[in-house]
């Protein structure tokens, strides 16, 4: 399953040259990450409630063309790995502006508990291990 997030480049997250700085593509595509997930039914919150956390093991970022102030961009994310105790995210960023492909990505996650300790999610919750499970079917 992809699900495209679109929004504009603000002024704050630019440079003196009106481009966005490259650190702001990480804010965007959590940003994405976190509205896939809205779509799936499992926001958060759901995964918060049932001890689940995410969080980053690595992050990798390919930079192809500028996105610059107020230029309007789309996000596709997909999930593309899913192994009960890791997830992996790929998204490409396009410049709808200046129909240009901005930057492609991979972020991989693991999952713990509250307390950072590793945990399977097949194990600790099957119904957000179904939901994680259908997301990679639909690819």
């Amino acid at each position: 399953m992809i699900i495209s997030y679109k929004r504009k480049a603000h002024y704050h997250e630019t440079d003196k040259m009106a481009v966005v700085h490259h650190s702001n593509y990480f804010r965007w595509m959590e940003e994405a990450r976190v509205y896939f997930l809205e779509k799936i039914n499992l926001p958060f919150t759901k995964m918060e409630e049932a001890n689940i956390f995410s969080p980053v093991v690595s992050f990798t970022c390919n930079y192809h063309f500028p996105v610059w102030f107020d230029d309007e961009f789309e996000i596709k994310v997909k999930a593309v790995k899913y192994t009960g105790v890791r997830v992996n995210f790929e998204y490409e960023i396009f410049n709808l502006t200046k129909n240009k492909l901005s930057a492609t990505a991979i972020s991989e996650h693991c999952f713990t508990s509250k307390e950072g300790r590793p945990l399977s999610v097949k194990r600790a919750n099957s119904e957000i291990h179904t939901l994680l499970e259908n997301c990679l079917k639909e690819n």
